[in-house]
């Protein structure tokens, strides 16, 4: 049986994400009245991706999908030259302006609440520019006031959702011994507690199993949000404007979230200018449109990651939810390939455009789950340590002649005596046949290294790309010993 990976202590634990596993997740425009808003969604609306795009999706006139700009999609479409090209997408909608008052009602303040609930995180737009000829719906600017009044309406609404649960609960409780009833109203007291204090959600630190009730409420509180500061273009153009410092000085007091300046009626003015006139303007400005950098941030702020696939079929972003593992991520192509998951042949991206084709990727050995070691093998060989290449029981196989060659190439010493292998190196590394011989060359040296305290430590490394199944248990098995610290 292959040994089992050492765990590092001090290996970070990811953190439970709050919202919504789905790979279909969705950003909302949020903001007081007359601040920009629908300036920047018919912004992005001109930019949008024709609905006959995605069969069987409606897209309402408050909704825009935008593509999700990436240079690695583009040079994969010219690589492949493929029938269709399916990029990465962010579904934005518009939500009516809040104004104060609006959990009780106030407005549009039911709509503005419940619109804000099935979207999975808020581009929060604040409006830093004065102009006479439209008005503010208290009167004067001031984006630190309306950060407080949007935050107060989101808690309050949030403490009305908590307090009702809390009753329905209490209600079950009296009819029911159910344990987990009990757990549920813990965490919701605990919540709403938290929520009193003038804290939102998604700032606390919450257990997963708090995290895994709280994701079944849809809080307002706890969806990420990105805010994003409305100037005016002479303001964006010399990236100065008097509000900003005191709106940077509140999101650090409260999470310190991602913060984009952008102009509003200089992105209007942008769309509506032929391509080649834009970008005359932008260099004679000396100014860039911050729509991509928008778009970007809006999309991993919801936890969206994607992969592709590519080929002269197709080329094809593939968006799964951050942490998703790899049957999840097979799942998102076809239903079938998660339940069946045996395991996943990748590369990456950056190997891919180096060499210049998959065949050239797979000549050296970087495809698979040997991809990793195979990287990191080389980075030791560059930094100086004693590096072997293992040849033990079997010479190398034909099939990783080729895997082998880089090492061969830097001067990497062939080491046959499990011995010498112990003695001389710091670094060990494998490509054999099968995961049984990686298997009995890892046991025999640990052996050899527990048996004999003045043999030199080392890392051990499987490069293997023939039985990437089993070998991965193997291929991340470090030694228990300074070098690994060191490293």
């Amino acid at each position: 049986m292959p040994p089992k990976a050492s765990k590092s202590k001090d290996a970070p634990v990811e953190r439970p994400i709050l919202g919504r596993f789905s790979s279909h997740l969705k950003i909302g425009i949020v903001g007081m009245p007359n601040v920009g808003k629908s300036t920047l969604f018919n912004t992005l609306t001109k930019m949008s991706i024709a609905a006959e795009n995605y069969p069987f999706c409606t897209i309402d006139p408050n909704e825009a999908r935008v593509n999700v700009p990436d240079e690695r999609f583009e040079w994969l479409c010219q690589l492949f030259k493929p029938k269709s090209e399916v990029s990465a997408f962010l579904e934005i909608h518009d939500i009516a302006g809040l104004v104060r008052g609006a959990h009780q009602g106030e407005g549009l303040g039911n709509s503005f609440l419940s619109h804000i609930r099935a979207v999975d995180g808020i581009f929060h737009v604040l409006r830093a520019f004065e102009d006479v000829d439209i008005t503010h719906v208290d009167d004067t600017v001031d984006p630190v006031r309306d950060l407080e009044t949007i935050s107060q309406e989101l808690r309050l609404k949030d403490i009305e959702f908590m307090e009702n649960k809390i009753e329905d609960l209490e209600k079950s409780m009296k009819r029911s011994n159910d344990k987990q009833l009990k757990l549920e109203h813990e965490i919701c007291l605990k919540v709403k507690a938290w929520v009193e204090e003038g804290k939102d959600i998604r700032l606390g630190e919450w257990k997963a199993s708090e995290v895994e009730v709280l994701n079944t409420f849809q809080l307002l509180t706890a969806k990420p949000v990105v805010y994003l500061v409305n100037m005016t273009e002479k303001d964006y153009q010399r990236k100065k404007n008097k509000f900003l410092p005191k709106i940077h000085a509140w999101v650090q007091e409260h999470g310190g979230e991602q913060i984009i300046p952008f102009s509003g009626i200089f992105e209007k003015n942008l769309t509506d200018m032929p391509e080649d006139e834009a970008a005359r303007y932008c260099e004679e400005k000396q100014v860039q449109s911050g729509i991509p950098k928008i778009i970007k941030t809006g999309f991993s702020a919801i936890n969206l990651i994607y992969f592709f696939t590519a080929g002269p079929d197709e080329v094809k972003c593939w968006q799964i939810r951050r942490q998703a593992k790899a049957p999840q991520a097979a799942g998102t192509i076809h239903t079938d390939f998660e339940r069946g998951f045996i395991c996943a042949e990748v590369m990456k991206f950056e190997d891919l455009k180096e060499l210049g084709s998959e065949s050239a990727v797979k000549n050296v050995g970087f495809i698979g789950l040997g991809n990793m070691g195979s990287h990191m093998a080389m980075n030791l060989v560059k930094s100086g340590y004693e590096v072997s290449v293992c040849d033990i029981t079997l010479a190398f196989d034909f099939r990783n002649v080729t895997a082998v060659k880089p090492f061969l190439e830097k001067g990497v010493p062939v080491r046959q005596n499990p011995a010498e292998i112990a003695e001389a190196s710091d670094v060990v590394i494998t490509m054999l046949p099968s995961s049984s011989h990686v298997t009995n060359v890892y046991t025999g040296l640990n052996g050899l290294l527990q048996n004999n305290s003045s043999l030199r430590p080392w890392l051990f490394i499987d490069c293997s790309t023939i039985d990437p199944l089993t070998s991965r248990k193997v291929s991340l098995s470090v030694s228990d010993c300074a070098l690994n610290e060191k490293l």
